[in-house]
């Protein structure tokens, strides 16, 4: 008896020292992972250590760990779960987003070793001054989603009346756009007080848009608004660098002049306008690129190349998204649609004198299933989606004509 109880003893100790041993290991593997120098706590050096703990976790052996059976099914679904979210978060799948965002958020608060000290190194939050327009932005979107969800955008819009036409400087005729000092009166109007938290959620989004998502507009597409594009408007990366080999003061002139490039060309559609973003910029054209080979993936469409230089799609969520890229085009460019008219009624969209009469005319039109032809300019409200839904209401709430 007594010799069994103390075989027993020294298998307990054994596997004790086992599991000891293996989370020594994985602890001195993060740690070293995390080297101190002055960049460790930047947005650059934070994606890298993101990227490569993904891997890690994503391409593990979880056969060589010694799990029982019971662990190893629970942490293989774990894996698969986060395989799945890595693929559909770059879909445009909110759900895997916020799963991805999670866990970013773990792994910086719990290995990384972000504090309420050194989370300032990646955004200034505790300096206005050196804070950008889209460190801005970044705050404003974060407290609106707060109370407003993905209606956030839309908001901040009509509470600043950021949807009127306006002159530029530089521009003889007034324009839709909302300017980097819009923004910055914004920010300074509603002095948000943000938490350690709230810092931190607005650090893992910036994170997770240079590596998942979208860049600039990953949390603009998710906003109900009629749709965003990019890369639609501004001088090509091609034309800036023959000008560079033919003219140097030319180029100066344009340099000097902040004439915008293609990739600082980020538009929204709201309410049938098309507004220009022109505190956002995808920063160069190699992030405007790669935001096109990923926005149209869905589905496996087919590969985007020289010879076949547009790929017409759909998103996770419905939204339509159009890619260019040269030479079929000057630059690399997206539409994408989102066709938001959940909430649209006729009153909404018919808006002109004498509108009464005409949505009479149209429910006797549907009701007599007669043809309709919607005609009307780009952006004018005119879709399918729009009228389905008018079409829907009128058979729930009037009586039928037989």
């Amino acid at each position: 008896m007594v010799n069994t109880l103390l075989v027993i003893l020294v298998i307990i100790a054994v596997i004790a020292f086992i599991l000891y041993k293996i989370k020594e290991n994985q602890k001195a593997e993060v740690e070293s992972a995390v080297e101190q120098d002055d960049q460790t706590y930047t947005l650059d050096k934070m994606i890298i250590f993101i990227k490569k703990r993904l891997d890690e976790i994503t391409k593990v052996n979880l056969y060589d760990i010694g799990l029982s059976e019971e662990e190893l099914k629970r942490r293989k679904n774990k894996k698969y779960e986060l395989k799945k979210a890595l693929k559909g978060c770059t879909y445009g799948d909110v759900n895997d987003k916020k799963y991805i965002k999670e866990l970013i958020y773990d792994l910086l608060s719990k290995e990384y070793g972000v504090t309420e000290t050194n989370i300032s190194k990646a955004i200034p939050f505790d300096i206005p001054s050196l804070l950008t327009g889209q460190d801005k932005f970044d705050v404003i979107i974060h407290e609106y989603q707060k109370e407003f969800g993905y209606e956030a955008l839309g908001e901040m819009i009509k509470k600043y009346n950021l949807d009127e036409m306006k002159y530029v400087q530089g521009e003889s005729k007034p324009c839709y756009v909302i300017t980097d000092d819009e923004i910055g009166k914004i920010y300074d109007q509603e002095n948000f007080q943000l938490s350690f938290g709230d810092k931190l959620e607005i650090v893992v989004q910036r994170i997770y848009q240079k590596y998942k998502g979208y860049s600039s507009i990953d949390e603009v597409r998710d906003m109900n608004i009629d749709g965003v594009s990019g890369g639609v408007s501004g001088l090509p990366e091609s034309f800036l660098s023959q000008v560079a080999q033919t003219d140097a003061d030319y180029l100066s002139q344009i340099v000097d002049a902040k004439v915008p490039r293609a990739c600082d060309s980020i538009w929204i559609m709201f309410h049938g306008k098309s507004i220009r973003l022109a505190f956002l910029s995808f920063g160069t054209e190699a992030e405007l690129k790669r935001v096109c080979q990923n926005i149209y993936k869905y589905n496996n469409p087919g590969q985007l190349s020289d010879t076949n230089g547009y790929k017409i799609n759909e998103m996770k969520d419905g939204s339509r998204v159009v890619v260019v890229r040269p030479s079929m085009s000057e630059t690399w460019a997206f539409f994408v649609r989102k066709f938001d008219v959940q909430r649209a009624t006729l009153e909404q969209i018919v808006k002109f004198d004498g509108k009464e009469e005409t949505i009479e005319l149209l429910k006797f039109l549907v009701k007599g299933a007669r043809i309709i032809a919607l005609t009307g300019e780009q952006g004018c409200r005119k879709n399918n989606n729009a009228y389905g839904n008018d079409r829907k209401y009128i058979r729930n709430n009037e009586p039928s004509y037989n």
